[in-house]
């Protein structure tokens, strides 16, 4: 059986926190308002010499340095992001420059917060196709460039940063092998106008702002996630009881908190970092995974769930066993 296995994962922040204190200096909020509505406490925010692509850049070398790897062995580069350096050419190119692996695959997908989810599940199928033999998959975002700080119901939901994981193709065996086990991706472009930014090269030729129905997101979110990973535990063969640990997109407490009850699943088996790094976007999911693996919560062996709902709607969920 040929898989995708994880061999290491990184992630990046940038330099600056900025606390809900700190944001209510600046935006008609409080502490107290963004913790019960979000749980977020502080997100971390780009500086301008901090870019998508340089963020991007640390959690790779992060991650291929815990795989015990050199750039060069890395032949493909998948980059999920709603925020890239460039209109053209794709983010996941600077990274292979900054890299210096030079002459493998490498282009961007853009899910927004789904996006890690759709790196993985096309990095896989590539893996498993023979197509390439190690993937570097990130998901990187500066979403402060595409906020209204002038919205409190948006902005102080938000952050940058990067998360990377390594993942190679290996013909394993066994009752328990290690890799992707089974992913599961979805769109719904009927709810465009709920969560969007009302910009774009083609129609306004400028980047726009996020805006946000934040009280129907939620409704779907709730929804949708436990449905998908429902229809991948389904497709594995496995319960909810079997997952080790559930790694889930960092958009809002109450929707953790709501998913987990949904899904049965105890509240310490649920990797939370909303609270210290808000929503990152396409970056959500593999810096929480990273968080959890090197603080030791995530071992080697474990079977953990990766879920994630964006505009689009997008939303997908990949069960993996490290």
């Amino acid at each position: 059986m040929r898989r995708s296995v994880v061999l290491g994962t990184g992630s990046a922040l940038p330099r600056t926190v900025v606390t809900n204190a700190e944001l209510a200096a600046r935006v008609d909020t409080t502490d107290e308002w963004i913790v019960e509505r979000t749980g977020i406490r502080q997100r971390y925010i780009a500086e301008s010499d901090e870019t998508t692509a340089s963020l991007a850049t640390d959690a790779a070398r992060k991650a291929i340095s815990a795989a015990g790897l050199e750039a060069k062995d890395v032949d493909l580069i998948v980059l999920a992001t709603a925020t890239p350096d460039q209109t053209f050419p794709a983010t996941a190119t600077t990274v292979q420059h900054n890299l210096g692996c030079h002459g493998g695959i490498a282009f961007d997908v853009a899910a927004v917060c789904s996006g890690f989810l759709y790196a993985v599940g096309v990095a896989d199928s590539m893996l498993r196709s023979g197509m390439a033999q190690r993937a570097l998959v990130i998901g990187s975002e500066t979403f402060s460039r595409i906020l209204d700080w002038e919205d409190r119901t948006t902005c102080v939901l938000f952050g940058d940063g990067a998360g990377a994981v390594i993942l190679e193709a290996q013909e394993v065996e066994g009752e328990a092998p290690r890799g992707v086990i089974a992913t599961k991706l979805h769109a719904d472009g009927n709810h465009n106008q709920l969560l969007y930014v009302d910009g774009g090269a083609s129609t306004t030729g400028t980047v726009g702002k996020l805006r946000m129905k934040g009280r129907e997101v939620f409704r779907h979110a709730v929804v949708n996630l436990a449905d998908v990973l429902r229809e991948v535990l389904d497709d594995a063969g496995l319960s909810t009881a079997d997952i080790d640990w559930l790694v889930p997109h960092q958009a809002n407490a109450r929707i953790l908190d709501a998913t987990a009850r949904k899904l049965s699943m105890p509240a310490d088996k649920v990797v939370i970092t909303v609270d210290q790094h808000a929503n990152t976007s396409a970056a959500s999911v593999p810096l929480a995974l990273d968080v959890a693996v090197r603080d030791g919560r995530i071992q080697q062996g474990d079977l953990v769930m990766l879920e994630a709902m964006g505009g689009g709607f997008t939303w997908g969920a990949s069960l993996l066993r490290m």
